[in-house]
């Protein structure tokens, strides 16, 4: 539904409250990839307990996003939104007391389920605010927080790291959180998803399957596992990987910051001509360039290639991915739209906890970097076949 004039200062309120969540989300997962050179070593990790540690995080966002995905089409989005948030900001902050992979994993479990609850929630307040011309540019508008706050640790790292030691990080990012909660409770209006009663509401099944939404519904969860995986490989592994090429902790931490820079700019670019142009042509052509792109980091053994392909990579990737948090919902009827959107990210999530397994595992058998990388080029390509398929047979449903 549009927002009228009167209700433009409450959207933007809302937008910039969402935003700044979305900032902390990022500042949060990224924390665990642009710590772990230095975390790894002082908790005597081997690299497949690193792997596990890091999808356990993302189990817990598989298990908030089912989880949040149903709550946002019956709740408040307000209380949800702030529960998740106390969640993850805790359990960010607890990550400083851990003493091994099983209390570190646990903290990055509940840490996920937090950040998972808060995402299809967040894309459901977007197709709330958001005029009907403008929805996917808001929706990436929105979650390009993440890439920023991404962006942020990376730079937090780089500065702070050696002076304050790994935890400093995990206190940022914990503390920031619970800091925004009473801003929250002050200053966001709740909003009820109850626009249809129960009795009108489709049952999940016939929602996310029925009326000839069977294609979509599995080519979205294709899509979104197979972009999670390369996305969450990156986020934590790729500061790592970068490090192995000989170009140091700072290398790896400024290769993060590019692929975050580059994730905010490709959000903003990729959403405008989405809502411009329609889904198809923009998100299609992402996934080609996404994997030149990353044929090319393969390859790069020197700092400037290597924060040029990391930036392009980042940028194609969140753009496209991104994108699809604002056209999938469309797909499905405005009462279960937010299962629908829960059910993709938290099906997608399945790859999001593959990818640092994966990372973690070839690294393990004596993988190099440029090997982890070539590794996701037919990944990628895989996905965008999925997506070309999708935005080309998807139908938007009523409002």
């Amino acid at each position: 539904m549009g927002a009228s004039p009167s209700h433009a200062p409450r959207g933007a309120v809302t937008l910039s409250l969402c935003f700044l969540i979305t900032l902390l989300e990022g500042f949060d997962i990224q924390a665990i990839g642009v710590a772990a050179p230095r975390l790894i070593p002082a908790l005597g990790l081997s690299p497949g307990q690193a792997g596990v540690v890091f999808g356990a995080g993302m189990a817990g966002l598989v298990c908030g996003a089912l989880g949040g995905g149903w709550m946002a089409d019956r709740m408040g989005r307000k209380p949800l939104l702030m529960i998740a948030v106390g969640v993850f900001g805790l359990c960010t902050l607890a990550t400083v007391v851990a003493g091994g992979p099983l209390s570190l994993g646990l903290y990055r479990f509940l840490a996920g389920v937090g950040l998972g609850a808060a995402m299809p929630t967040l894309v459901a307040v977007a197709l709330e605010i958001a005029p009907p011309d403008r929805r996917t540019r808001t929706t990436t508008l929105m979650f390009s927080g993440m890439p920023a706050g991404g962006a942020l640790a990376a730079l937090f790292a780089a500065g702070f790291l050696d002076r304050f030691g790994w935890k400093s990080i995990f206190v940022a990012g914990g503390v920031l959180p619970l800091l925004l909660l009473p801003v929250m409770a002050r200053l966001m209006p709740d909003s009820r998803a109850a626009a249809a009663s129960d009795a009108e509401r489709p049952g999940a099944v016939q929602a996310l399957f029925g009326h000839g939404r069977l294609l979509i519904t599995v080519l979205a969860w294709f899509t979104f596992g197979l972009t999670l995986l390369v996305l969450y490989l990156l986020l934590n592994w790729l500061p790592s990987l970068v490090a192995a090429k000989g170009l140091g902790g700072v290398g790896g931490a400024g290769a993060a910051f590019a692929f975050n820079v580059g994730s905010v700019l490709g959000c903003w670019i990729i959403g405008v001509l989405v809502d411009r142009l329609g889904p198809r042509l923009p998100i299609i052509a992402a996934y080609p360039a996404l994997g030149l792109s990353l044929f090319g980091l393969a390859g790069a053994d020197s700092l400037l290639p290597v924060l040029v392909l990391a930036g392009l990579a980042g940028f194609f990737l969140l753009g496209a991915q991104y994108s699809l948090y604002g056209v999938i919902p469309l797909y499905y009827p405005a009462p279960a739209r937010g299962l629908a959107t829960g059910a993709s990210i938290a099906v997608g999530r399945m790859g999001s906890i593959g990818g640092p397994l994966v990372a973690g595992h070839l690294l393990g058998q004596g993988w190099s970097p440029a090997g982890v990388a070539m590794a996701m080029v037919p990944v990628v390509l895989s996905a965008g076949v999925a997506a070309a398929v999708m935005t080309i047979r998807g139908r938007r449903a009523g409002d």
